[in-house]
């Protein structure tokens, strides 16, 4: 049974073009330096599990055809990874179903506290989004799928990356732990932050992307939650055997 990753989104907060910026990727034509807030799906069988739900969310969702989604995996709280929140109710609406979101204990929390409307009964409507939060520490099952929280570290943010099966996807990572390598062995896919080219305090800089690549030994990296310091084609000329630049719209099987 074959596993897909589609790329919603791998852009960082600002997004690319961003905001008043004439920089050689703001000014690209090519499609694969427009970058929207970083999400992915992964489908496997016949589940579809959406990874955050950025700001984006809805423009990805029609861009892609996206119309369904069975679960929602959260990394963490951040805005551009969680405030298209209340786009989760056109999928409740395909459904007919409240939907099930994992995540921490604290970002489990920061949706009842901020979303909390989205954790109400659903109404006859489906008018507003109806989510069934469930904080999960350990790897769990939903529907026979078997999903392990990463723990990452995010500066001095305690993140989740997820692996699926042999799919694993890490945004937003300053350091991964060492006792979270083991759960990185035998990958055939890994999806991995590289914000910019210098490190940043929050983020893997190029450098370091490329050095827990290596440690990790996934047949195929690809790296997502870009700045528009990082031109695609640039960028993928430095690339090493195996290791691949994202862009919006890529999609990935795993056999």
């Amino acid at each position: 049974m074959s596993t897909e990753l589609l790329i919603l989104g791998c852009g960082s907060s600002a997004g690319t073009p961003a905001i008043g910026c004439t920089c050689p990727t703001c000014s690209s034509d090519d499609p694969r330096n427009r970058r929207t807030r970083a999400s992915s799906v992964v489908t496997t069988q016949g589940l579809s599990f959406l990874i955050d739900t950025g700001p984006d969310l809805r423009t990805q969702a029609l861009r892609e055809k996206l119309v369904k989604v069975d679960a929602v995996l959260y990394t963490h709280q951040h805005a551009d990874h969680m405030n298209g929140i209340d786009d989760l109710r056109a999928f409740c609406y395909v459904n007919k179903a409240p939907l099930p979101v994992f995540g921490s204990d604290y970002t489990m929390a920061d949706i009842h506290a901020r979303f909390h409307y989205t954790t109400l009964p659903p109404g006859p409507w489906w008018e507003l989004p109806s989510l069934q939060t469930t904080p999960v520490h350990a790897a769990f099952c939903h529907r026979g799928i078997e999903i392990t929280p990463i723990p990452l570290l995010h500066g001095r943010w305690p993140v989740y990356g997820y692996r699926i099966g042999k799919v694993a996807y890490l945004t937003d990572v300053s350091e991964i732990p060492e006792s979270s390598y083991a759960l990185l062995d035998g990958l055939d896919l890994l999806l991995l932050d590289c914000l910019r080219e210098q490190p940043h305090h929050t983020h893997f800089g190029v450098e370091q992307s490329l050095a827990a690549a290596k440690r990790i030994g996934a047949k195929r990296t690809v790296l997502i939650h870009m700045t528009h310091e990082l031109e695609y084609h640039a960028l993928s000329a430095r690339m090493p055997a195996g290791i691949e630049v994202g862009y919006d719209g890529m999609r990935l099987t795993v056999e």
